[in-house]
This record gives C-alpha cells, structure tokens and sequence, in this order.
C-alpha cells in the first residue's frame, strides 16, 4: 500500500487546476482577423434600355414577370445574376480591382430580402485568385453578415465574415454594397 505525499497531491491538483483553466481559456479567447479588406461593388440592373453599361440582368420572374421590371411584393422570385465591378472606393469610375460574380433571389413576399451566392474574381497585381460568399441577405438591415466560405490564390481556403453594407442606390437600377470583409484563417 502506498502513500501519496501531500505534496504531490498538491502538484496533481496543480495541474488539473491548470489544465481546465487553460483549455476553458482556450475556447472562449476571442480571435483576430488574420486579414482585414474593404472592397464596394457596382451592380446596374438591365432595364431594357441600358444594355451598354449594365452589369446584372434578370433571368428568372414569377409567373407573368418579365425580364427588365423587378416584380412586386418586394421582388419575391425574381432571379438576379451578376458581374459587376469591384472598386477599392465608392466611385464607379475608379479602376476596378476584379469582378463580383453570381447571383441573388429575393426569397420573401412580406420583407425585403434576398440570398446571395457570389465570387470576387480578382485581377490586380495586389490580388490574385478569388473569395467565395453565400448567406441571406436581409436588405433592410444597415449592416447585414454573411459567410466566406473558401477561396483561391491568395485567398486559398480563406474563412471569415463579410459585411454588407448598402452604400448608395438609385431606384431599382444602380446599387452599391461597402462589403467589409475579415478572415479568420487564412493560409
């Protein structure tokens, strides 16, 4: 039979002391981004009479919808796919830095809202490669978050949040999103 000293009882319950606290600590410990980016993209909606300089079109309305008109009931069902520009400020004209490319469909008759699945294909000699996002986006809120959910390039298996802000918008045919963008793993 042996006898433990009640030192060493001291040092075990020392450690397990430690061990709980560090791996509680460990858990709860906020995270920084590893990467912080601001980019805003232009959308204009083709109308029927601004084929020139449009960058999204509608390719899916609701029964008895057209292509050029948004539907009523807050757009509910109409189908929007895009390539707009990505500018590092708010100005339309400022060189672009690469593409927003994707969708959205406004999923709900009683609010304005719309989902979201989109790439930033990058094109500068600062970026290179392409950040994925997808997520509801609940248009009446100021800020709106949704997920980064991969990349490549540069942004290889990149993770993080963006957030979404409306910065400018003219009737139903230019808008402008600030999207704030902040990764957590980055490679």
């Amino acid at each position: 039979m042996s006898h433990k000293s009640p030192i060493s009882n001291l040092f075990f319950f020392i450690f397990l002391f430690c061990l709980i606290t560090f791996s509680v600590a460990g858990k709860h410990r906020s995270r920084r981004p590893c990467r912080h980016l601001v980019f805003y993209f232009h959308d204009i909606l083709f109308n029927g009479h601004n084929a020139k300089n449009a960058t999204s079109a509608i390719v899916g309305a609701p029964a008895g919808g057209n292509l050029t008109t948004l539907a009523g009931q807050n757009h509910f069902g109409n189908v929007v796919v895009f390539d707009d520009p990505i500018t590092l400020d708010n100005n339309l004209h400022s060189p672009p830095v690469g593409r927003a490319q994707g969708f959205y469909f406004y999923d709900k008759k009683e609010i304005f809202t719309a989902w979201l699945g989109f790439s930033f294909v990058f094109n500068s000699t600062e970026h290179r490669g392409s950040l994925n996002f997808a997520g509801a986006d609940p248009l009446m809120n100021k800020t709106r978050d949704i997920s980064v959910v991969g990349g490549t390039g540069d942004f290889f298996m990149a993770r993080g949040i963006a957030t979404l802000s409306t910065d400018s918008f003219e009737g139903e045919v230019y808008f402008r999103l600030r999207t704030d963008i902040k990764l957590y793993e980055c490679w």
